[in-house]
């Protein structure tokens, strides 16, 4: 049994914290909101989020960070990207320098651009002890024991093999791999391509249409790793094609959600009215276009979804701008073929 800090009672951290104490850790939960913590100790259940799991007795949460944090021997942080510094820097007076974090937030930091793990390194220091895990891992879904897979992505071996163990279990496998940059990566761009997917079925398009998104979608995002020195088999995986199939397709991804209100005459504000949920895509089209143009590399369809959600460009100019592309080798920007 580990003593283990999640930080953040969302979908996801709500689900995480099942799996935990499913497999009897003693889990340390963090609410921003007091409610939220007081319903979980009252009932088991949280009262806004996930709130058909029931926790097991080992889970307790805490609206305050610092009794969140004592005597963690890991830590789970699943806030959204947009917050993961200032809660870093709220966790900051309160954690162990060698104590292992893995993050589960997908994104890139608008601003400095930095992926999950650069702005907890560059709050809390020492990277050796920092992972990431991401893979097509639906809270949803997660929670109910449904059979799934993902990775841990760690600057040292030993704090990927360490998460690989915490959270390994019958139904949930998980895998270990040394590309940071490319899991990361893979994770923030592929919700910018599950709203463009998301845009299609809202427009009433076919299987073929999103089939396409998709995979050039694939061919971006690999693009942008490649650059970023990403190992490109990394975008065959789990974190790669395997999180972009999940994203794209299912029901209960919030990026395809929102992108299919957008294509039904929707607006960012109206979907985050309706749902009360975030979808990182709406930030990371932001952060990974700007990532793209400080590296010379096109990014066609995150281009399109930052002018639809931001720049008041329709949606039909947008699938103009995509359609009307000049024609090009499948593979250019990898550099495997003379671009």
């Amino acid at each position: 049994m580990t003593r283990i800090a999640v930080i953040g009672a969302g979908s996801w951290g709500t689900s995480a914290s099942w799996l935990l104490g499913g497999k009897g850790h003693d889990v340390s939960l963090w609410a921003r909101e007091p409610e939220i913590a007081e319903g979980i100790n009252t009932t088991h259940h949280n009262p806004q989020f996930m709130s058909d799991i029931t926790l097991p007795d080992c889970v307790v949460a805490s609206h305050d960070i610092e009794r969140v944090l004592d005597g963690a021997e890991a830590v789970v942080m699943v806030t959204p990207s947009v917050g993961v510094r200032t809660t870093a820097e709220s966790m900051k007076p309160f954690l162990g320098e060698d104590v292992p974090v893995v993050i589960l937030s997908k994104g890139v930091e608008n601003g400095t651009l930095m992926l999950m793990t650069e702005v907890l390194e560059d709050v809390l220091g020492n990277r050796e002890r920092l992972a990431g895990l991401s893979g097509p891992n639906h809270a949803e879904e997660v929670g109910k024991g449904v059979p799934s897979a993902t990775v841990v992505a760690g600057y040292d071996p030993d704090v990927a093999r360490l998460f690989q163990d915490i959270f390994m279990t019958r139904f949930f496998r998980v895998y270990t791999n040394r590309d940071v940059v490319g899991v990361e990566l893979c994770g923030a761009s592929k919700n910018v391509i599950a709203v463009a997917a998301g845009m299609s079925d809202g427009l009433g398009y076919g299987d073929n249409t999103k089939a396409t998104l998709m995979t050039r979608g694939l061919a971006e995002m690999s693009r942008l790793g490649h650059a970023m020195g990403a190992n490109p088999l990394t975008y065959m995986g789990l974190a790669g094609v395997g999180d972009l199939i999940a994203t794209c397709t299912s029901k209960n991804s919030r990026n395809r959600g929102l992108g299919e209100f957008i294509g039904r005459g929707g607006t960012l504000d109206g979907y985050r009215a309706q749902t009360n949920m975030v979808a990182e895509g709406a930030f990371a089209c932001i952060a990974v276009e700007e990532l793209g143009l400080r590296l010379g590399v096109e990014l066609p369809i995150t281009r399109q979804v930052r002018a639809v959600l931001y720049e008041g460009c329709p949606i039909e100019a947008g699938e103009e701008a995509l359609l009307g592309r000049e024609a090009r080798d499948e593979l250019h920007g990898l550099g495997l073929v003379d671009d």
